[in-house]
C-alpha cells in the first residue's frame, strides 16, 4: 500500500514550491496543509515542536525541509 505523503506548506516558501513540483513531477500523490490558510494545520506542526515549513511527511515519518534523497528513500520502502 502506498504511503500517506502530507506537505505543510506557507504561502511565501519558495522551497515549499520546490518540494510541490518535485512530488508532482514523480507522480506522487501528496496532500497540501497550508498553514498560511489553514489553522489547524499551523497548530498541528507547533505542537510538533515544528515551527519551519516545508515539511513533508511520508508515512509516519516527518522531514523538516526539503531532502530529496530522504523522501526518495521513504517513498521505496
Amino acid at each position: 500500500m502506498a504511503k500517506e505523503v502530507i506537505v505543510y506548506t506557507s504561502n511565501t516558501c519558495p522551497h515549499c514550491h520546490t518540494a510541490k513540483e518535485y512530488l508532482m513531477e514523480k507522480g506522487i500523490k501528496f496532500t497540501e496543509r497550508n498553514v498560511s490558510e489553514d489553522t489547524s494545520a499551523r497548530k498541528e506542526l507547533m505542537s510538533k515542536g515544528i515551527m519551519a515549513v516545508p515539511v513533508v511527511q511520508v508515512g509516519e515519518e516527518t522531514i523538516v525541509g526539503f531532502d530529496k534523497g530522504k523522501i526518495e528513500s521513504l517513498l521505496a520502502e
